[in-house]
């Protein structure tokens, strides 16, 4: 009939621990690459971002600011 009962102050501190954990793992994933991994992530991205560009009908600095 009674409910667990619950450590307010130890819940809010295990949630804080698993937020930084959260935070931990993406800071991880994002900045613990080799350098040649992230030349081949930049060698990728310049390579998509020109093919991007020639699927451009006009030039972006061909416009004309229109009067």
């Amino acid at each position: 009939m009674s409910a667990d009962l619950v450590n307010l102050r130890q819940f809010k501190k295990s949630k804080v621990r698993r937020a930084k954990e959260e935070a931990a793992e993406n800071n991880r994933i994002a900045f613990g690459r080799t350098k040649s991994e992230k030349a081949q992530t930049r060698k990728i991205n310049k390579q998509q971002e020109r093919a991007h560009e020639r699927g451009r009908l006009e030039k972006s600095s061909d416009k004309q600011p229109p009067k």
